[in-house]
């Protein structure tokens, strides 16, 4: 059975830092692409970041620069370090794995960031 569990999120302020951790199963982790999608209330689901199984990496324009992806393939974790973080980066956080035309998502996780 797959699985991709989130953690992590949290209420932070502007300015301060958070790490997500998306711990993974059931599927063959090194060859599966890893990304990490957000989606603000009223807005479409974007993405965020993504680590290709060779270790090559994608941001959107709106966090390069200040978040950073990373997996571990012995440990099928996959981590999304979050520094500066703005109010414009709220939102509920999914990790996905894409492999091969298929594609699992996890339950999400929150990340509010207020003053």
């Amino acid at each position: 059975q797959v699985q991709l569990v989130e953690s992590g999120g949290g209420l932070v302020q502007p300015g301060e830092r958070l790490r997500l951790s998306c711990a993974a199963s059931g599927f063959a982790f090194s060859l599966y692409t890893m990304a990490w999608y957000r989606q603000a209330p009223g807005k479409q689901r974007e993405l965020v970041a993504k680590i290709y199984g060779g270790g090559d990496t994608n941001y959107a324009d709106s966090v390069s620069g200040r978040f950073t992806i990373s997996r571990d393939d012995a440990e099928q974790t996959v981590l999304l370090q979050m520094n500066s973080l703005k109010p414009e980066d709220t939102a509920v956080y999914y990790c996905t794995a894409e492999f091969g035309g298929y594609d699992y998502w996890g339950q999400g996780t929150q990340v509010t960031v207020s003053s």
